[in-house]
């Protein structure tokens, strides 16, 4: 099934809800990052977080970037995502499974540990915005909702999951933000915690072939589905970027770096792909470089 993200208003128009399917944007990143399955569970309920920020972003090229910062095994989360359903991200620790002992469930918040969740919209031209909280538990779930509250003053409901096998493969994933407008209801806000209180896991319900329209309209029958566009692991790293990292590198670094390993090679953090530079094009940089130097 098709990954995809959906956004509508239901309880006449007093209310947002954006729904997530990622099962297939969730493998993808497991598989380029080669990810245990804590490490799995945590980018994956980033990442669903960031398909859904992302259909929020007002103009077609703006862009986010969300960033959790832990003590933890972990260590940091980083996710960025943009309008058009184009989502990436990467964990700084790979290889990560901490289960809890009582409920025999993944242990994402101890991975986590203590910290801060941040995230940054580029308006474009330089323009940027970054808000940022404590983390609450380091479950991402709770961590959102507490996010939205602070950062748009609005109450927030979010459910997040991802569904591991002990092997590896994730089963499922998807994600779930309802968000009261300003001209909500006491009733609304009643009706929403009852929806929440009964709701099945997130990964449960997209197991069981639930799309992001489908389960937004079983949710709530007056629902208007304003839109709903297909999501995917996609990374748009090319070797021009790269290039200009290495411009950034002091010449001396360049020279050492061509010098043991005959030419420098870079490699994307989000879709772990290589750019090799030979040792005629590190020159051509240090050229570059030192002309601008002299500019």
């Amino acid at each position: 099934m098709k990954d995809t993200v959906s956004r509508a208003l239901v309880l006449d128009q007093r209310v947002n809800i954006i729904v997530a399917t990622t099962t297939e944007l969730v493998a993808e990143a497991a598989k380029v990052h080669q990810l245990w399955p804590t490490s799995a569970t945590a980018l994956g309920r980033t990442l669903s977080m960031g398909a859904i920020m992302g259909v929020q972003l007002k103009n077609e090229d703006e862009m986010l970037t969300i960033k959790i910062d832990g003590d933890g095994e972990l260590g940091s989360v980083r996710v960025d995502a943009n309008k058009q359903g184009h989502v990436k991200g990467y964990v700084k620790n790979p290889e990560v499974l901490l289960v809890k002992e009582d409920t025999y469930k993944l242990d994402v918040g101890k991975a986590i540990g203590k910290g801060t969740l941040s995230v940054s919209r580029n308006y474009g031209l330089k323009n940027e915005y970054t808000s940022t909280i404590d983390l609450v538990s380091g479950e991402i779930g709770e961590d959102f909702a507490y996010y939205y509250l602070q950062s748009e003053q609005l109450p927030s409901a979010v459910s997040v999951g991802v569904l591991v096998d002990p092997d590896g493969k994730i089963q499922s994933a998807g994600a779930m933000l309802i968000q009261m407008l300003p001209d909500h209801t006491e009733e609304d806000i009643l009706i929403v915690e009852d929806i929440v209180r009964n709701l099945k896991p997130m990964s449960s319900l997209v197991l069981e072939g639930y799309t992001s329209e489908s389960l937004i309209h079983t949710l709530f029958e007056d629902a208007q589905i304003l839109e709903t566009k297909d999501i995917k692991f996609e990374c748009d790293c090319d070797r021009d970027q790269m290039e200009r990292v290495l411009l950034t590198l002091p010449v001396e670094d360049l020279l050492e770096l061509k010098k043991e390993d005959k030419g420098i090679n870079l490699e994307c953090q989000f879709c772990a792909k290589h750019y090799f530079f030979n040792e005629d094009e590190i020159d051509a940089i240090i050229e570059k470089i030192n002309h601008g130097k002299n500019s």
